[in-house]
């Protein structure tokens, strides 16, 4: 099911040619705006990821792990797939 939402129209300024080059991406496929609004999305979506990330490796710089948790997990792995 798709779900319209209204829209505003927004009024965006282009050089011609960043004009020439999205009408040979659009190309019949979809409309300039269409076009437009796919690429806001994705950009927007990337900064969301982008912000996530730093917020997840600043966190393993505050509490780094700690390696010496995990010092167990070779033997247990030896013992349960013996190598040959």
């Amino acid at each position: 099911m798709v779900t319209r939402m209204a829209r505003r129209q927004v009024l965006v300024q282009l050089d011609d040619a960043q004009i020439a080059r999205l009408d040979r991406v659009v190309a019949g496929d979809a409309s300039r705006s269409e076009l437009i609004r796919r690429a806001i999305d994705l950009y927007l979506v990337a900064i969301q990821e982008g912000v996530a990330e730093l917020r997840y490796s600043d966190a393993y710089r505050l509490t780094p792990e700690d390696l010496s948790e995990f010092a167990g997990l070779r033997e247990l792995g030896l013992a349960a797939w013996p190598e040959r």
